[in-house]
């Protein structure tokens, strides 16, 4: 067995480090199996589900209330930023009329896709599962892919600065959403 020798000489007398073994175990000997790999860890099967009273005191009091954040909310807030943001871009910007519509394009391309991706979870009604939740998604990306191109190759007068940042403005909101919770 080797010791490291940083760990024979303590600075300070306090030596809580312990000596590694550069000796193999007997586990070393045995080739490595990937298909094995999942079955080498111990399996716990004893998982016990908090009680609430338990997760009151981890989570808070408000543990058990649903959410009031729902996927339309968010879209509503979304809109409700976007058209403050093209406000904005309308009273600051000179000359304000491509740039106000560039900005409102901009939160349209975010909320859009949101839109959508909510009236589908709406008419799914609870059935969903992780294939259609992806799905969806891939839904939600595609909308907004098609929906720069389309801006890129239809609208000639675009302002990318007022289409992005009220864009990005708009895309917060999923995080101001979160922590509205």
């Amino acid at each position: 067995m080797a010791l490291k020798t940083s760990n024979l000489s303590p600075e300070h007398g306090d030596d809580r480090h312990r000596a590694e073994r550069s000796a193999p175990g007997p586990s070393a000997s045995r080739e490595f199996d990937p298909a094995e790999a999942w079955d080498d860890a111990p399996e716990d099967n004893n998982i016990v589900p908090l009680t609430r009273a338990e997760a009151e005191k981890l989570f808070g009091p408000d543990v058990g209330r649903p959410s009031r954040v729902t996927p339309f909310r968010v879209v509503a807030a979304q809109m409700v930023l976007s058209l403050v943001a093209t406000l904005a871009w309308w009273l600051f910007y000179k000359p304000p009329g491509a740039a106000a519509l560039s900005a409102f394009l901009g939160g349209a391309i975010c909320w859009v896709p949101g839109a959508l991706f909510a009236a589908r979870l709406k008419k799914l009604g609870g059935a969903e599962t992780v294939m259609s939740w992806m799905i969806g998604e891939a839904l939600k990306m595609g909308t907004t892919i098609a929906m720069f191109v389309a801006i890129a190759f239809w609208y000639h007068d675009v302002r990318w600065i007022p289409l992005l940042v009220t864009y990005l403005i708009a895309l917060k909101t999923y995080w101001i959403a979160l922590a509205w919770r």
